[in-house]
């Protein structure tokens, strides 16, 4: 039997094209089982706190990021694609984040924060909110964010440990962990 020298490479492009489409479907697959467990995770925490608004900020440079995900009590409330103000959040905040800080700010008015971040979180109209990071083992992936709205809310231990449990479960989710 004779083989044809050419015959190995009349199948190499549709393997290749097969190999290229699985890999492109297991990522679409990872990325939307990562996308629910961002949605679940932030209505369950937007439910269970009675809150305005959850949001997922997500750090795609150095300490650059923004809103990818939110779960709203109302259309009004969406900030999705918004970016943290410019020169706010910088290495001494990381840093804070990174330690595993968790800011909770019962009334912004009346607390004493930068007033870049005031201004920033005025114009979100945010009047409490309650931060936890999202720590991966390369460091800080992102925060998770509540948003009072409409008053002042003092954040209770309960809320804290709730927000800090989300923030471990998007944590460990491996589709996460491999962004």
């Amino acid at each position: 039997m004779q083989i044809h020298p050419h015959s190995q490479f009349e199948h190499s492009p549709n393997r290749h094209r097969e190999e290229g489409l699985r890999r492109l479907l297991d990522g679409l697959t990872k990325t939307m089982q990562r996308d629910e467990l961002v949605r679940q995770t932030t209505n369950q925490l937007r439910e269970s706190l009675q809150v305005d608004r959850v949001v997922l900020y997500y750090f795609y440079g150095q300490w650059q990021g923004q809103v990818t995900f939110e779960s709203l009590s109302s259309q009004e409330f969406s900030i999705l694609g918004s970016t943290g103000p410019d020169n706010c959040f910088n290495n001494e905040y990381a840093a804070l984040y990174l330690a595993g800080r968790v800011r909770a700010i019962a009334d912004i008015e009346l607390e004493p924060i930068q007033a870049c971040h005031r201004d920033f979180l005025i114009n979100m109209q945010v009047r409490a909110n309650l931060v936890v990071p999202i720590l991966i083992p390369r460091g800080l992936w992102g925060l998770l964010a509540v948003h009072h709205c409409q008053g002042p809310r003092y954040w209770s231990s309960l809320d804290i440990e709730m927000m800090q449990t989300g923030a471990k479960t998007l944590a460990t989710d491996p589709n996460i962990l491999e962004s």
